[in-house]
């Protein structure tokens, strides 16, 4: 018998469409290794059984139908609580909103729900999503799959760990500094940042609105697209055929290259040496405007993280852990005509990237320049926190502040991920790469 918990979301869809999986003892395979695992209580914040159940059984009968709604009608995956879940407590990985229980789903969650996705629950989350290394001592620390002593990568931990340790078939997760990319590549998954804008928000709490995206992590690069489209309630992109041959991609120097520790440079180089291979052109890029950009990350990012959360952080701080309430009051520090000036410097960096990026395919660097830090020396070393946060959030940021779409693969080194960034809504082109380049990396 297959081990449907190491099938990817496509392969069980159609192990559904053909006969040979049951929808309903599908999920209940899902939902008993959820209830067996050691770290369910790390790793799933809520278990909707009662509707993973019923949604998988209404799947079962469309399928005996065949009036399936899509490839993936009738697949059990987890929600990162941040979305907006009817009737159950969606806290966003905080104390500050603990009991928070929305009327309705996320639009994202509606969308899935429409399309036949079963829920299987809601997953743990760094504090209010603000930070990359998936350490929440607040409410709790997923697992690494690569390091029992690690962070598993954040804010989306738990949404990588539930697809990594077989307990969903995958995760849906938001990346507004890399939060989908960093948690997939630290797990030996792939995950997908969209395009700002593209995908509905609503019902998502929020960051920084003007940073936030959603996207999932999967097993495959199909998955992947198939999720896209699910999202966002269209049609997935054609990777039937999808190659490398003659494909132009940049490798960034500038900044993402620097402080690169042993083992992922080994991947990256391994992984360029790979794609040169299958007779892509590879090309070394110096961009001064990334240097520019990431000096404005800091005005950006915590005063509208501030703006937000003020009132809610102010009113009980102590219930916040210390490094993270540092960080959101950093904002306050920011005068309204920097922020302003911020964002239209921004704007034009953004418009001399687009241009510098325009003949190629995807600009590749690796997804984070570190390994996942010890979760206990995170606890009792400061310093270590501030460095290894911001090295690890350093190169995925790129993507958010330049407005990237941005794919991040295994390379087949653990936890060290190849990324992929494209233009604004490039989302099809770079799964198709990523499609031709998966095979060849493990």
């Amino acid at each position: 018998m297959l081990n449907w918990q190491e099938m990817s979301a496509a392969a069980l869809g159609r192990g559904i469409e053909r006969g040979e999986i049951d929808p309903v003892a599908l999920t209940q395979a899902y939902l008993g290794a959820i209830e067996s695992h050691d770290a369910k209580d790390r790793i799933y914040s809520a278990v909707t059984k009662e509707r993973a159940l019923a949604e998988a059984q209404a799947a079962a009968e469309r399928a005996r139908a065949d009036q399936r709604l899509s490839l993936l009608d009738g697949v059990p995956i987890s929600w990162k609580d941040l979305f907006d879940s009817a009737h159950v407590a969606t806290e966003a990985g905080s104390e500050l909103l603990k009991g928070r229980v929305p009327t309705q789903d996320a639009e994202v969650l509606s969308n899935a729900t429409a399309l036949g996705l079963v829920c299987l629950g809601k997953t743990h989350m760094s504090e209010l999503a603000f930070s990359g290394l998936g350490l929440n001592p607040i409410t709790a620390t997923p697992p690494c799959v690569n390091d029992p002593d690690a962070v598993p990568g954040g804010s989306s931990s738990g949404a990588g760990a539930s697809v990594a340790f077989g307990l969903a078939a995958a995760g849906i997760g938001s990346d507004t500094g890399g939060s989908v990319r960093i948690p997939a590549a630290w797990n030996d998954l792939v995950g997908l940042k969209t395009t700002a804008g593209r995908i509905s928000t609503k019902g998502v709490v929020p960051l920084c609105r003007s940073f936030d995206t959603v996207g999932p992590l999967t097993r495959t690069v199909e998955d992947a697209a198939l999720f896209l489209a699910v999202l966002e309630g269209g049609r997935p992109v054609d990777l039937r055929g999808a190659s490398l041959k003659g494909a132009r991609f940049a490798v960034l120097e500038t900044m993402a290259l620097d402080q690169v520790r042993e083992a992922p440079m080994a991947a990256f180089e391994r992984a360029l040496h790979r794609l040169q291979d299958a007779g892509a052109t590879l090309e070394f890029l110096r961009a001064d405007e990334v240097v520019e950009a990431m000096d404005l990350a800091g005005p950006l990012y915590t005063v509208e993280a501030y703006g937000e959360w003020e009132a809610t952080i102010e009113a009980a701080p102590d219930k916040m852990f210390d490094q993270i309430l540092e960080r959101f009051r950093a904002g306050a520090g920011v005068t309204g005509p920097q922020f302003t000036q911020a964002w239209t410097k921004l704007h034009a960096l953004r418009a001399t990237w687009e241009a510098r990026i325009a003949g190629y395919d995807a600009v590749l660097m690796p997804t984070t320049p570190i390994l996942p830090p010890n979760l206990e020396r995170l606890m009792t070393d400061q310093e270590y926190y501030v460095t290894e946060n911001l090295l690890g959030l350093r190169n995925t940021r790129i993507g958010n502040l330049m407005g990237s779409a941005a794919i991040t693969l295994p390379t087949g080194v653990p936890s060290c991920g190849l990324m992929m960034l494209g233009q604004a809504g490039s989302e099809e082109r770079l799964l198709r790469l990523a499609a031709a380049a998966e095979f060849l990396l493990p």
